[in-house]
C-alpha cells in the first residue's frame, strides 16, 4: 500500500457511499476515444532495488553539464553554483515554507524576499524590483502588459534580437487585451535602430530590446531609450543579471522596465527549469508592478519587521483593478539568487563576467580558426556568439556528443535564414582544454 493510499475494501466503501458500482462508473462521462481500450503495454513490475538500478541507468544516459563540456546558452547557462547555496536552501524553514498567505508570520521568507529585491534593484539600476516572476519569458510578457496599462497604448515594438521563445510567450499574453506586437528587424546582429525609429509611433506603448541579445551581441540600449522616449513610449530591456557585474545597468541607460532570466544566479539548469524571472521598474511604475513586493517597516514597539507591501493581483483586489493575474513567485529560486549574490559580492560577480567574456572571446577566435567556420556577426558580444558552419549544425551537435561536448544551439528552428549557424555560450566554468577540445572536434565534424 506504499503508493495506493486506500485498500480495495475502502474503495468499495467509498463507492457504496456515493452510489457507484465501480470506479468505471465514475468515468462514463469521459468520451470513449479518450479512454484506454485496454491495459497499458508496460513491462513486468520490478522489485524496488531493481527499479532504482534501472532508473539510475536511464538517468546516466542524459548528457548533463557535469559529465559534458557545456556550451549551451540561449537563456540557460552553466554558471558556477557555490556549494553554500544548497546547504542554505535545504534548511527546513526554507525548503518546506509555502507561499506566505499570512505573510507577517513568515518573517524569514519576507526578509529573504526583501534582500533579493534590494539586490536586483541595485544590480539592474532600477528603483524597485518585485519578489520574482516564473521565468524570463513570463517576465517579459508581464512587462508588455504593464506598458500597455501605463500608457494606454496597444502597440509593442519588439526587436528581432529578443529571445524568440520570449517573444512567443509575450504574443500569447498580448492576445487577451488585443495588443499588437510589431517586429523591429536586426542588422548585423543588433537591432536596426533606423527601422525601430520608424516603427515606434505615438501608438507604441513600449520598445523592447535585449542586451546581450539572443545572438549574443550587445545592443545600444541608450539609443533605444532615446527612440522610445521621443515617442512617449517606455523602454523594456531584457537582460541577463549575471552579466551586470561588468555591463552597465540598464536603468543607467534609460530603461523603464528591466526583465530577464535569473537562472545563472545560482540556480541549476535542471534540464529546463524551474527558472527565475527578474522584474524591476522605475519608481513611477511602482504601483503597476505585477506579483508581490515585500517591504520593511517597524511595529508599535519600534522593532524592524517585514510585510507584503503590494499584492496587486486578482486574489486580493477586484479583478478590474488587478495589474496581473500572476499568483505567486518562485521564492526558492529567488532565495538561491540571494545567497549567490551575497556570497559573490560585487567583486565576485564582476569576476564571473570578466572570465566569461574573456573565455568567450578566446573560444570564438579558436573555433573560427577551423577551416570554413566564422563568427557570423561583427557586432561586439559578451559571453555568447553565433558561429556560421560549413556543415549542418544539427549534425555537428550530434557528432560532438560522442566527444562529450554540448556544442551549442542550432538556430535553424528559430530563424531559417540562420540555418547554418550555431549559438555558442561560454561561461567562467569552461576551461582552455575544453575549448581547445571543442575546436579539435569541430574541425573533424566539418571536414
Amino acid at each position: 500500500m506504499r503508493y495506493i493510499p486506500n485498500t480495495p475494501a475502502q474503495q468499495r466503501e467509498m463507492l457504496a457511499t456515493i452510489g457507484a458500482g465501480s470506479i468505471e462508473d465514475l468515468l462514463v462521462r469521459i468520451p470513449a476515444r479518450a479512454r484506454l481500450a485496454g491495459p497499458l503495454d508496460l513491462p513486468a513490475p520490478l522489485a524496488e532495488q531493481d527499479l532504482v538500478r534501472h532508473l539510475r541507468r536511464r538517468a546516466a544516459e542524459n548528457a548533463d553539464a557535469e559529465a559534458y563540456a557545456c556550451f549551451l546558452g540561449a537563456g540557460s547557462y552553466d554558471h558556477t553554483i557555490p556549494s553554500p547555496i544548497n546547504h542554505m536552501i535545504s534548511r527546513g524553514e526554507f525548503l518546506t515554507a509555502y507561499t506566505p498567505y499570512q505573510p507577517e508570520a513568515s518573517q524569514g521568507t519576507l526578509r529573504a524576499i526583501f534582500e533579493y529585491q534590494s539586490m536586483i534593484a541595485e544590480l539592474t539600476g532600477m528603483d524597485v524590483a518585485n519578489a520574482s516572476i516564473y521565468d524570463g519569458a513570463s517576465a517579459l510578457a508581464e512587462a508588455v502588459l504593464l506598458a500597455h496599462a501605463a500608457t494606454e497604448r496597444d502597440q509593442i515594438v519588439v526587436s528581432a534580437g529578443v529571445n524568440p521563445l520570449y517573444r512567443q510567450v509575450a504574443e500569447t499574453y498580448a492576445e487577451g487585451p488585443g495588443l499588437r506586437l510589431k517586429a523591429a528587424p536586426i542588422g548585423d546582429g543588433v537591432t536596426d535602430l533606423d527601422a525601430a525609429r520608424k516603427a515606434v509611433t505615438g501608438k507604441t506603448a513600449a520598445l523592447v530590446v535585449q542586451s546581450p541579445n539572443f545572438f549574443g551581441c550587445l545592443e545600444d540600449v541608450a539609443a533605444a531609450a532615446e527612440i522610445a522616449h521621443a515617442a512617449g513610449a517606455l523602454l523594456i530591456v531584457v537582460t541577463d543579471p549575471v552579466n551586470l557585474g561588468v555591463l552597465a545597468p540598464p536603468g543607467d541607460l534609460g530603461a523603464d522596465i528591466v526583465v530577464g532570466e535569473g537562472q545563472g544566479l545560482g540556480v541549476p539548469m535542471s534540464f529546463g527549469g524551474p527558472n527565475l524571472g527578474v522584474f524591476a521598474v522605475k519608481r513611477d511604475l511602482l504601483r503597476r508592478i505585477p506579483g508581490r513586493l515585500a517591504g520593511a517597516t517597524v511595529d508599535l514597539e519600534g522593532r524592524r519587521g517585514f510585510v507584503l507591501t503590494l499584492q496587486a493581483r486578482e486574489q486580493h483586489i477586484r479583478r478590474e483593478k488587478a495589474t496581473s493575474n500572476i499568483c505567486t513567485n518562485v521564492a526558492l529560486c529567488a532565495l538561491m539568487a540571494t545567497v549567490y549574490l551575497a556570497i559573490m559580492g560585487q567583486q565576485g560577480l564582476a569576476r564571473v563576467g570578466e572570465l566569461s567574456a574573456a573565455k568567450a572571446h578566446y573560444a570564438a577566435g579558436t573555433l573560427a580558426a577551423v577551416p570554413g567556420v566564422r563568427v557570423r556577426f561583427a557586432a561586439p558580444y559578451f559571453k555568447e556568439f553565433t558561429l556560421q558552419l560549413p556543415a549542418a549544425p544539427e549534425r555537428v551537435v550530434r557528432r560532438l556528443l560522442k566527444d562529450r561536448i554540448l556544442a551549442g544551439v542550432p538556430l535553424k528552428a528559430f530563424d531559417r535564414s540562420l540555418k547554418d549557424c550555431l549559438l555558442v555560450a561560454v561561461t567562467e566554468r569552461r576551461t582552455r582544454d575544453e575549448i581547445d577540445a571543442f575546436a579539435d572536434a569541430l574541425g573533424r565534424a566539418v571536414a
